[in-house]
């Protein structure tokens, strides 16, 4: 294979490189019996030992020491002070225990090492040569010592553990924070990029990234866990994986919907082995769950048709109507990357929810949100449109639009083999004059923004969490036609469904592909009669 699909690899460490497992565990275990005896001694509770199944796992594993340490205790009804990382293992606080239990860690790992599960170096050494970047993440402090003492170090161009988090102020599992930066550190995007965890808070993070492949280890009998949280693919070791394997998958292409709805499908499919590896169609149970539906929506080519010029794209009444019923049954919201204003205005429907300007500004009943570098930065996007205008207006048939933190250069009526090099040029050049904003390609169109870490399955998510909605209780449902609306596919993936508009087979995150406005609109009817 001279060409991939995919830039780069991110591997976890502990149960993923190594098997540390067992030595965490054991340093946890005797960290915890030790303080619990110490409270049986001085407050007469009754001792109860911490287990690795009733307590490592569902409490510690994959999460930051601290966090892990403050996860267990409250779990037992425990509350102490968070103390300061610098205090001592005798100090009864948060802090304490968890730099008490990295000294025990340090102790047996000088004194045995570390196993290294030889598999996943073999598929490393693989990806190197494929010119695959490879990193690795993870939230233990204990990584560079770990790597250095099993010689493994020099393989991974990226390193962001513990010790880089706490300096970089990231956030731990199961947010995205050191899977992205990990990312960013190798110039990869996080859509053309793999996450390969074995922890329930691993998958999640690597999932709330939005990143292309979300692989899972089952070291502990846990691949319907794995699953259910986020992971794509489930292996038992990663001899059952390969760069071509993972190529296959970054260039998959939705199922037509209604080819597959007229078949009988389980409401909650369980897992299913596949060449000895576990994944499943979860989208299914979105679409066929009698849960209650959250359904988020693209405007411009999925509830319209795409026109020549985005003015025209009016929402007809029969789509409205349906839009309208579905909303009384359902959560809606609908996001697209006109401007919010513009986009209730043409929808016109009360009680939804809009994302505009690629869900950077939200509102909707009882919430609301602008993100603050947006909204800093809408004077200078004023300014570039102006000068836009004045530099490269007068070429037939390039429509400039205007909107409140971004502005996009349409292409669609231009004569392409004569300007659109042009075009392009002209936008990547406002982007390098411009610090701060970043450039986004869609459908005919060049679209400056702010570059912020932020994008339509962000948006889902903020929606999500404002509405306090869980994923496993609701049925979510995202239906896009754009480039911009793989981000939110990605995010929705495994524990929704995501619908492609369009008539073309090509790669995508999404599940299902239907060919028109049209039959999202039968979607809709199907959806409305139960």
């Amino acid at each position: 294979m001279n060409n991939v699909s995919f830039e780069a690899v991110i591997f976890d460490l502990d149960g993923v490189i190594t098997n540390t497992a067992q030595v965490h565990a054991l340093a946890w275990k005797e960290t915890f019996d030790d303080y619990l005896r110490m409270r049986e001694r001085r407050n007469g509770e009754p001792f109860h030992e911490f287990t690795h199944e009733n307590d490592y796992l569902p409490f510690v594993d994959g999460k930051p020491r601290y966090r892990g340490v403050e996860s267990f205790l409250l779990s037992r009804g425990i509350t102490i002070p968070f103390g300061d990382s610098q205090d001592s293992p005798d100090k009864e606080t948060v802090c304490g225990i968890g730099n008490g239990k990295n000294e025990k860690f340090r102790e047996v790992l000088a004194k045995n090492g570390a196993e290294v599960f030889q598999s996943t170096v073999d598929l490393i050494k693989e990806l190197h040569r494929h010119n695959i970047l490879v990193g690795v993440a993870s939230s233990s402090k204990n990584c560079q010592p770990v790597l250095q003492t099993t010689g493994l170090e020099h393989l991974f161009q990226t390193r962001v553990d513990g010790v880089v988090s706490a300096r970089l102020k990231l956030n731990g599992k199961p947010e995205e924070d050191i899977f992205v930066k990990a990312a960013r550190n190798l110039g990869a995007a996080v859509e053309k990029s793999v996450v390969v965890e074995d922890a329930t808070s691993g998958v999640q993070a690597g999932r709330n990234g939005g990143f292309g492949l979300v692989l899972g280890i089952a070291r502990e009998n846990n691949a319907e866990e794995l699953l259910e949280n986020g992971a794509d693919i489930v292996v038992n070791d990663l001899s059952q994986i390969s760069t071509e394997r993972i190529d296959r998958w970054f260039t998959r292409q939705p199922r037509p919907l209604f080819n597959y709805w007229d078949r009988e499908v389980p409401a909650a499919p369980e897992a299913v082995p596949i060449e000895n590896i576990c994944c499943r169609r979860s989208a299914e149970r979105s679409i066929f769950s009698k849960k209650p539906l959250t359904i988020f929506l693209d405007y411009d080519g999925t509830l319209t048709p795409i026109v020549s010029r985005p003015e025209l794209a009016i929402l007809s009444d029969t789509m409205r109507d349906i839009v309208k019923r579905l909303s009384e049954k359902h959560t809606v919201a609908i996001v697209s990357g006109r401007m919010r204003d513009d986009l209730e205005s043409l929808v016109g429907i009360e009680g939804l929810y809009y994302a505009g300007s690629h869900g950077m500004d939200i509102s909707g009943p009882d919430i609301g949100m602008m993100h603050p570098v947006a909204e800093a930065i809408i004077p200078r996007i004023a300014e570039c449109v102006k000068q836009a205008q004045a530099d490269i207006g007068g070429i037939e048939g390039l429509l400039i639009e205007k909107k409140k933190i971004s502005f996009a250069l349409h292409y669609r009526l231009v004569d392409e083999k004569k300007h659109l090099p042009e075009i392009e040029a002209y936008a990547r050049e406002i982007v390098v004059q411009n610090s701060g904003m970043r450039l986004m390609h869609g459908k005919k169109v060049f679209e400056i923004l702010p570059d912020i870490d932020w994008h339509k399955g962000k948006a889902v998510r903020w929606i999500m969490k404002a509405l306090k909605k869980k994923w496993h209780d609701t049925a979510v449902l995202y239906i896009g036609d754009d480039t911009t609306d793989e981000d939110a596919f990605r995010v929705v993936r495994t524990r929704g469904t995501g619908i492609r508009v369009t008539d073309t087979l090509a790669p995508s995150a999404a599940d299902f592909m239907v060919a028109s406005p049209e039959e999202v609109f039968r979607l809709f009817t199907k959806i409305v009669k139960g």
